[in-house]
């Protein structure tokens, strides 16, 4: 049996770079923008790295120097989609994000990347 201060010092070490999704966002599991998709695009303002915003809102920002798709924020946060959708929508609520819709495929596009899967 283990020693209780070992225990302690194992759940220090283990949650320690963990934050639970939703203390991200407050508790919300609604964004404020509604009809956001995973494949919406989103671009950082540029005085968006200057804003008094959290490092959560900080690293979407980091990321969004270019174009990315809110699935793109979600992986590389290491979060649900949603999470990363609420986030989003905060940030391009205050006016520190561009969000727009990911162009529609066109029929030939789509069969072209069936094709590829298909050769794999």
């Amino acid at each position: 049996m283990r020693d209780s201060d070992s225990v302690r010092a194992d759940l220090d070490d283990s949650t320690h770079d963990f934050v639970r999704p939703f203390v991200v966002t407050g508790g919300r599991t609604t964004p404020v923008i509604e009809g956001l998709r995973i494949e919406t695009l989103v671009h950082a303002a540029p005085h968006a790295y200057s804003a008094p915003i959290q490092l959560e809102q900080r690293e979407v920002v980091r990321l969004c120097q270019q174009p990315t798709s809110i699935a793109e924020i979600a992986a590389a946060l290491h979060v649900p989609v949603g999470v990363a959708k609420v986030i989003v929508s905060d940030l391009a609520a205050g006016g520190y994000l561009t969000v727009r819709e990911a162009p529609e495929l066109s029929t030939a596009a789509i069969e072209r990347i069936r094709d590829l899967v298909r050769a794999l």
